[in-house]
């Protein structure tokens, strides 16, 4: 394995979910939060409404004790269930401060910022800076607003 094939994988979002990037035949894998936070924000099952006691909660947090380690994904239940408007930015907001909050409960991280804006029809973009042993990590993740109410 070369030096560029150590971390996770980079996963990021497209109209039809998530997608990995290869390039030249290899992986492009990262070092950093942002998978973690991909997967916090979109790796759960899109019917888990993030509420304690959903049934369709993610199936992989049945075999985790730990439940500061579960994956809800609130974020991409409400992008799917409630209407693209700018009433609901606050609530996109706050689920990916929920969906994101083990970074500091686990101290992964020492702050966690969020800015979440609809840049287009049916498009939310939201911004992550994460800080993280005096170093500050930002990146974004476009989605499509899918809910259709």
């Amino acid at each position: 394995m070369s030096a560029n094939q150590q971390g996770d994988v980079v996963l990021y979002q497209t109209t039809d979910d998530g997608e990995i990037e290869v390039v030249g035949g290899v992986v492009t894998m990262s070092g950093g939060l942002e998978t973690a936070a991909y997967l916090a924000l979109f790796g759960g099952n899109e019917q888990d409404s993030g509420r304690p006691g959903d049934r369709a909660e993610f199936w992989g947090n049945l075999s985790e004790p730990d439940p500061v380690r579960h994956y809800r994904s609130e974020t991409q239940y409400l992008l799917n269930t409630s209407p693209a408007i700018p009433a609901n930015v606050q609530r996109i907001n706050d689920a990916v401060r929920r969906d994101l909050s083990f970074f500091v409960d686990e101290n992964i991280a020492s702050s966690i910022g969020v800015e979440v804006t609809i840049p287009g029809l049916n498009t939310v973009k939201i911004v992550i800076t994460i800080e993280a042993d005096g170093d500050e990590s930002e990146f974004e993740f476009v989605e499509n607003w899918k809910s259709t109410l």
